[in-house]
């Protein structure tokens, strides 16, 4: 069994339009041995942009993460003790913080950001 952890865009795809991921993510999305965790920040950053009308939502979106079978992770102190030492590539906070969640929690990151793939954190596209 392995886990995985959405990043805030390929959480969206994953719940709205899986045709825009690759093949490979799909693939992993459909093996019923995975476990995804969605981090708090994904869901924070995805208020923010629905809240200022920058994303529209199905209606149920947020209350379907859970019951989708998703495990929610939320920050952890040590977190930001990894966001602190992380070299500085990406000016997203939210991107960093979920870099940082995934390194400190052993878990791959599901992204196709290139950005993030320069950090020494795992990730899958």
């Amino acid at each position: 069994m392995k886990s995985f952890l959405f990043d805030s865009c390929t959480l969206l795809w994953a719940t709205i339009v899986p045709e825009k991921l690759s093949e490979r993510v799909r693939d992993i999305i459909k093996d019923p041995d995975n476990l995804f965790t969605v981090s708090h920040v994904s869901i924070w950053e995805i208020s923010i942009k629905q809240s200022l009308a920058r994303l529209t939502l199905p209606r149920n979106f947020f209350d379907e993460i859970e019951s989708s079978g998703y495990s929610l992770l939320p920050t952890a102190f040590k977190h930001f003790t990894a966001y602190r030492t992380l070299p500085h590539i990406h000016g997203d906070p939210f991107d960093r913080l979920l870099i940082a969640q995934s390194i400190s929690e052993g878990i791959p990151l599901i992204t196709c950001d290139s950005e993030i793939v320069r950090y020494d954190v795992e990730t899958v596209w």
